[in-house]
């Protein structure tokens, strides 16, 4: 379609418009600019803003021309069609004023060399819209409302069934999840083993790297997946080149991109667009390693501040993971309040609860270095905004050779009862029973760990016993 041009008489059918139905203006008074319209068109739209700010009404055509001089005529018989014309062509007619304007100011602050403000500037320009979804109508259609939950939303499995069942199906597109860890803690091992799940799940994706180099989390990855120990990778190259390209045959695509300390969200943003254009795929998760390292975008922010810095990345991945509509985890690490604890709270968060605020679901990595000799990681759950998991714990087992972490299946959906100290010790306890010799029944039972004293009726017992007194 050809780009339409923004005439007088096009900017004199918005006024026109809004001025026929009051409801159209009041959805687009929050990006209504007067400065955007035609030299002799300003003084109507400034008038129809600033009346409809006193009044909570439109002015009609008399007071507009009485006020401004421009004469404005309501318009009988609008369509649904037209509203949804007007709503569409004044957003584009608003974001190329705003961003026309932008490009100009921001000539003179170049010229200055006054950098910083030209970026918000274009950004606000291009991020200009229109609220056009209404939201849901609760009481309309409530299957529709909740199959759409089950079937769009995307419960996705993280190959950990135990964790799985904690969250209700797994993890959400577009959602915020949080692997939180001390120092060596196993952070980039969750990320890892989660990137190797689901590209063997068949779905595409990207590990972005701003620590470890591409080289180390690959080699990571093939022990994971080909079941080979790290150690032993070069020594059996041929076999995990084979398995390799076994595996990928029945996965999806996957990246490793590395990245330096200090990117943004721009910068994955920029590399994931190219990549899905590049190669003609759609990113299904994006694994970040990890978000401590990261600075915002929206605005300058100091290193120190952690508190403020972490609250924009955050909210920026969150957007992001929103936007690709994909899979997203991070990781961030634990304070040392939290290196001799074994139950974690959002105190131990380093950075503040800031990040926790934005983040659906924020996990603790608790394990110690006899844990990770016997291939033992616990989980604890922080934080879960779509389940009743908070504070419960999961135990997931890790091989120390291959690095892969797995679910043996012992506490997840159907297990065996755990049984109590007190329950195990009543099971190896015996039992002894009294019978009466003369009718053969059961008299008393009789616990093995209480003292038993009874009377003895045995008449070779008694003979004994004062064959023994006479020899005394």
């Amino acid at each position: 379609m050809t780009p339409v041009e923004y005439t007088r008489e096009i900017q004199e059918l918005f006024l026109r418009m809004m001025m026929t139905d009051a409801q159209l203006y009041t959805r687009v008074s929050n990006i209504m600019n007067s400065e955007n319209f035609d030299k002799g068109l300003k003084s109507a739209a400034k008038f129809i803003m600033e009346f409809s700010e006193k009044y909570n009404a439109i002015p009609d055509s008399g007071q507009i021309h009485a006020t401004t001089g421009v004469q404005l005529e309501v318009i009988p018989g609008m369509r649904d069609s037209d509203v949804e014309w007007f709503l569409d062509e004044f957003e584009k007619f608003t974001r190329r004023q705003e961003l026309e304007r932008a490009i100009v100011k921001s000539y003179d602050l170049l010229e200055k060399g006054n950098f910083d403000p030209v970026e918000k500037m274009i950004k606000d320009a291009v991020q200009i819209s229109l609220t056009k979804n209404m939201g849901t109508d609760y009481f309309a259609d409530p299957r529709a409302r909740l199959m759409s939950i089950k079937n769009n939303n995307g419960q996705i499995s993280t190959g950990w069934p135990v964790l799985d069942n904690k969250l209700y199906g797994g993890f959400n597109r577009g959602e915020l999840q949080i692997f939180a860890g001390g120092s060596g803690s196993g952070k980039s091992l969750f990320m890892q083993n989660l990137s190797a799940n689901w590209a063997q799940a068949g779905f595409n994706g990207v590990y972005i790297t701003l620590e470890l180099s591409e080289e180390l989390t690959a080699w990571r990855i093939d022990s994971m997946i080909t079941d080979v120990a790290t150690r032993d990778v070069f020594k059996h190259v041929d076999d995990v080149e084979l398995k390799v390209k076994m595996a990928s045959k029945k996965s999806g695509k996957f990246w490793i991109k590395y990245m330096p300390a200090q990117s943004t969200v721009n910068d994955m943003r920029a590399y994931i667009k190219t990549l899905q254009m590049e190669y003609d795929v759609k990113i299904d998760f994006l694994c970040v390693d990890y978000l401590d390292l990261l600075m915002p975008v929206s605005t300058k922010v100091s290193p120190s501040d952690l508190f403020i810095k972490d609250k924009y990345v955050s909210e920026e991945l969150r957007n992001l993971a929103k936007e690709l509509n994909v899979l997203f985890v991070t990781a961030s690490q634990l304070n040392r309040s939290a290196v001799e604890e074994v139950e974690f709270d959002h105190s131990h968060i380093s950075g503040g609860i800031s990040k926790i605020n934005t983040a659906d679901n924020v996990f603790g990595i608790f394990t110690s270095r006899s844990m990770r000799e016997r291939g033992q990681y616990q989980i604890q759950l922080m934080k879960t905004r779509s389940s009743s998991g908070v504070g419960q714990k999961i135990d997931l087992q890790f091989d120390v050779n291959t690095l892969k972490i797995f679910d043996d299946g012992s506490n997840g959906d159907g297990q065996a009862p755990v049984s109590s100290a007190s329950s195990l010790l009543n099971k190896i306890k015996t039992s002894s029973q009294i019978i009466d010799p003369s009718t053969g029944e059961v008299t008393e039972n009789i616990d093995s760990a209480k003292k038993v004293v009874a009377n003895v009726q045995s008449s070779k017992l008694n003979a004994l016993l004062n064959q023994i007194k006479t020899k005394q």
